[in-house]
């Protein structure tokens, strides 16, 4: 019965989008943390980051399932567009974090694009307000583009995978437009 009632939840979650709490305008929190590009370890600091220009944070609930191996792809495969506009991609999971390592690296996910970074506990995923109500200890499906001094330019969730790369991308080319380089 209990597992019926997970099941109808998570259903009608990834059914409808769920709302950012951290809106436009708010301070990102900076973080640092451990991580992996194409299978290498690597530590990732926002702070450092947004030095470079805008950062896409995008945040999954898990390496190596359907939506999160989707998502990994899409974005790889427009990382070229988002280091045109002078942005860093980064995402943050706090599920399968065994995985991490070759998830950052397989063909078919980020393709060793760009880094993902291990949030144990979801504890980032909180100050993002971007945990996953029907599965505590896991982050959502929430996308944010942070500007270079730290403020959430755009901010977008939903459980489905398909569209975080247009939301941030166009966000991206929409802050370059108003800030050329």
């Amino acid at each position: 019965m209990r597992r019926l009632a997970l099941a109808a939840a998570l259903a009608a979650l990834a059914a409808t989008p769920a709302f950012a709490a951290l809106k436009e305008g708010a301070k990102a929190p900076d973080f640092t943390a451990q991580g992996f590009q194409a299978g290498k370890p690597i530590t990732f600091s926002m702070a450092q980051a947004r030095k470079n220009g805008p950062v896409v944070l995008y945040f999954f609930p898990a390496a190596e399932t359907a939506g999160c191996n989707l998502e990994a792809r899409l974005f790889a495969e427009s990382i070229d567009q988002f280091k045109a506009q002078g942005a860093t991609v980064i995402g943050v999971t706090a599920g399968n974090l065994d995985k991490l390592a070759s998830f950052s690296a397989d063909t078919e996910k980020c393709s060793g694009k760009f880094p993902v970074a291990a949030d144990p506990s979801a504890k980032i995923a909180a100050t993002y307000d971007a945990s996953l109500a029907v599965k505590p200890g896991w982050s959502s499906r929430t996308s944010y583009v942070i500007s270079p001094s730290g403020q959430v330019i755009h901010a977008y969730s939903d459980m489905k995978a398909n569209d975080h790369v247009t939301e941030t991308l166009s966000a991206v080319k929409a802050w370059r437009a108003k800030n050329p380089k």
